[in-house]
């Protein structure tokens, strides 16, 4: 087990980056050799790109472009050189190809395998951040995730016992949402004050920590046209609306219940800093219309930021050399920001204890 760092584990002024293919049946490998491949990329940042090099390769050939990383075997053999991303590599698919535009358990253990090796890295005060190219739950689950998401799995990791949630970023629009990746027919019971007050909470910290001084934040109803008065539901009267009048009562901008149909309409021309959804699709809908390609996926709550594209890993494309990578490079670019931008700040022994 790694000894916890004796010293502060401060911030650098280019933070270390652990940066991760995501599925290597899907679009991510050719996304991450595209985003490394650009050159301002690694003089923001100092990167650890953790992959097995079979990966790595096929990502290449589907891109068109070819890396010249330091390779390295571990975390006990970490160094950086300037402009170059550092490969940790790991033979996680025994020499074989990935098999493109499917979900299987080979892909899945390397994907898994390479998130446990950067929040390791995040643990023993090695990593600020990490940006991982899109992953595939289905994968994931059949390579041993047995948590709800990767974000619940990076709370238990980095032993975060408080709230977190996925923001999602279009532009200059946060959303979170108070229930995630759960059947609908489960949101209703878990939508609660406290829910819908972490909620709002934890984008507003995160908005902070981003340069928003004071953020404005909507918040949606559960209900068509937010209940209608209570004829359409009444979670809006009994939860929602008395979660809004605590927060603005301990100071926060929080603004609601809106009907869910029409709150973007507002959000998108400016009129807030962030929406809070009540449920997944609620808020990723109306997101990703707004701007898929764009769109960049935050997971909030955890103590170093982990940012990833919007979008899935798109079977459909894989192999095609079409991926854009315009929400990566958001992903990246917010990451590093938030990083080496935002407060300097000490891991506690729980988050660095292996």
């Amino acid at each position: 087990m790694p000894t916890p760092p004796k010293t502060p584990n401060l911030i650098p002024a280019r933070p270390r980056i652990a940066v991760l293919l995501g599925d290597p049946g899907g679009i991510g490998p050719e996304m991450a050799v595209k985003l490394l491949a650009r050159q301002r990329n690694l003089d923001a940042a100092r990167v650890m790109l953790i992959a097995d090099p079979v990966v790595l390769a096929a990502g290449e050939r589907v891109a068109g472009m070819k890396l010249d990383p330091l390779r390295i075997g571990g975390l006990d053999d970490l160094r950086f050189e300037d402009g170059r991303p550092t490969l940790l590599q790991r033979d996680w698919m025994q020499g074989r190809e990935p098999v493109l535009g499917e979900s299987n358990e080979a892909s899945g253990r390397a994907s898994f395998e390479a998130l446990e090796l950067a929040t390791a890295a995040v643990r023993r005060g090695q990593a600020e951040g990490i940006v991982f190219a899109p992953l595939n739950k289905h994968s994931l689950r059949l390579g041993g995730l047995v948590h709800e998401d990767e974000l619940r799995y990076m709370q238990e990791r980095f032993a975060v016992t408080g709230f977190v949630c996925e923001f999602n970023l279009t532009g200059s629009l946060w959303t979170s949402r108070v229930t995630s990746h759960i059947p609908l027919k489960d949101v209703a019971s878990h939508i609660t004050v406290e829910g819908v007050g972490d909620a709002v909470k934890i984008i507003a910290s995160a908005l902070r920590r981003a340069g928003v001084a004071q953020p404005r934040i909507a918040v949606t109803g559960l209900n068509p046209h937010a209940g209608d008065g209570g004829s359409i539901g009444m979670e809006e009267i009994e939860i929602i609306a008395p979660a809004i009048e605590r927060l603005r009562a301990d100071g926060y901008d929080a603004r609601g219940p809106f009907s869910p149909d029409t709150v973007f309409i507002g959000a998108r021309r400016g009129d807030v800093d962030a929406v809070v959804s009540m449920y997944h699709d609620q808020g990723q809908i109306a997101m990703k219309l707004m701007g898929f390609e764009q769109g960049v996926t935050l997971h909030g709550g955890l103590p170093v930021p982990v940012a990833t594209s919007a979008s899935g890993s798109a079977f459909d494309i894989a192999g095609k050399g079409i991926a854009q990578i315009e929400g990566l490079q958001q992903a990246f670019d917010l990451c590093v920001r938030m990083a080496s931008g935002g407060p300097v700040r000490t891991l506690s022994s729980a988050e660095t204890a292996a």
